[in-house]
């Protein structure tokens, strides 16, 4: 085997990280990454000792089998957005309410650490969409690579029949692109 014939150190890191992005693209990464990470406080500070010194100070609580389940919950749920995309909502509604429990249950949710992280990674968790691949425009693009479809916009102007038709693109307002007007308002 000669050199030549041997993969290059950096272009199999550069395909590992091309597919890594790719992966990342198609699910809710940062929603499932901070609800995992939501995880890790509310199971471990309740069962932490701090020592000071000769001090030792706990910070267990009489629920403190509650916050390991609502910790080991939300790592379950931050996995779940990482693997199962199409159950993003569920997942995300479910680490929405476990944080807010956490509240009570977990030292006011791993001290509002843990609360914060569920949260926020709850609600990416829901409001990510899957964006809809489309073939570009023009060919010069590359023919496994799309594009991400932006939102829908009327282009077709109102009928020549005149306003009210029914169908939704007429402008009652005067200033449609059909008169020329275009939103600007003569004065005089």
């Amino acid at each position: 085997m000669s050199a030549e014939t041997r993969p290059r150190l950096i272009e199999s890191i550069g395909r590992k990280r091309i597919s890594f992005r790719e992966w990342r693209g198609h699910r809710p990464f940062w929603g499932g990454m901070l609800t995992l990470l939501a995880g890790i406080p509310i199971m471990y500070i309740p069962y932490a000792n701090l020592t000071i010194g000769s001090l030792t100070v706990r910070m267990a609580t009489t629920a403190g089998a509650g916050s390991l389940i609502i910790g080991v919950l939300l790592v379950v749920l931050g996995l779940t957005m990482w693997f199962q995309p199409a159950s993003r909502v569920f997942a995300g509604v479910a680490a929405i309410l476990l944080s807010l429990v956490s509240l009570v249950v977990s030292n006011f949710g791993a001290f509002l650490i843990g609360f914060l992280l569920g949260l926020i990674g709850g609600a990416l968790g829901v409001s990510w969409a899957p964006g809809k691949a489309t073939q570009g425009a023009d060919d010069s693009q590359e023919p496994g690579r799309t594009t991400v479809a932006g939102p829908v916009v009327a282009t077709h102007p109102a009928p020549a029949g005149g306003p009210g038709l029914g169908n939704g693109l007429d402008d009652l307002s005067g200033t449609s692109p059909t008169n020329g007007e275009n939103g600007r308002h003569r004065a005089g």
